[in-house]
């Protein structure tokens, strides 16, 4: 175990793979959910070394990425009911208050709910495959009080999705599974790009179809 977790770089790195080490599937459970709460914890290298655990313990993949999805709804339910029920006004001083002590940024919480207000419930779905954006997209989704079923579908299925390909990169990847945190601002700034590509497509499309409408207005006035 002990040569397993030396692949780690930080501290905080080396604590979570003692975690997953020691405590397995459960550890994997509460790292995730910590990860959801508290985004500056890096996923990938959660969901990776899960990845590599399983061919070296008795942990299987199902079980890993079962886990992790667990940890991954539970811990987007508290940010969901932060959001529903704390309040954007006080939410939004607590982390321009508090955020710098728990790795939370102003700037990312309004990145979120940009997000949220441009693609509405889809959001949900989508940004649980972004770093960072994954965890705080719950929180304007419970400000806009989006039902709690269809927010429990999407975000599920989009952190299984997210948690499958990096449990099974980490695999495939072996004991080099810590280069994965190479490709993730590659992948982040790609992602980004193509959000921000398709929100260029969708605010034209909008108005273009603003634009119909008023002709077709002013004919019929004619």
């Amino acid at each position: 175990r002990r040569r397993i977790i030396g692949k780690g770089g930080t501290a905080v790195q080396a604590w979570i793979l003692q975690v997953m080490g020691q405590y397995g599937a459960l550890g994997i459970f509460f790292l995730i959910f910590i990860e959801n709460v508290f985004p500056p914890i890096p996923s990938e290298v959660i969901l990776a070394f899960g990845g590599f655990m399983t061919l070296q313990t008795t942990l299987s993949v199902q079980s890993v990425i079962l886990a992790a999805t667990l940890g991954s709804v539970a811990g987007a339910l508290v940010l969901y009911g932060a959001g529903r029920w704390v309040g954007q006004t006080r939410l939004t001083a607590f982390v321009r208050r508090y955020g710098k002590y728990l790795g939370l940024k102003e700037e990312n919480v309004k990145k979120a709910m940009r997000c949220y207000q441009r693609y509405q419930k889809r959001t949900v779905f989508f940004c649980r495959m972004a770093p960072i954006v994954r965890s705080l997209i719950s929180v304007p989704a419970g400000l806009s009080r989006m039902p709690m079923g269809p927010f429990l579908l999407l975000t599920t299925l989009g952190s299984a999705l997210w948690n499958t390909v990096l449990v099974l990169a980490g695999r495939a990847l072996g004991h080099a599974w810590s280069s994965i945190g190479a490709f993730m601002d590659t992948y982040a700034m790609l992602l980004w790009g193509a959000l921000g590509l398709l929100g260029a497509v969708w605010m034209w499309r909008r108005q273009k179809r603003g634009a119909r409408r008023r002709r077709a207005s002013l004919k019929k006035r004619g």
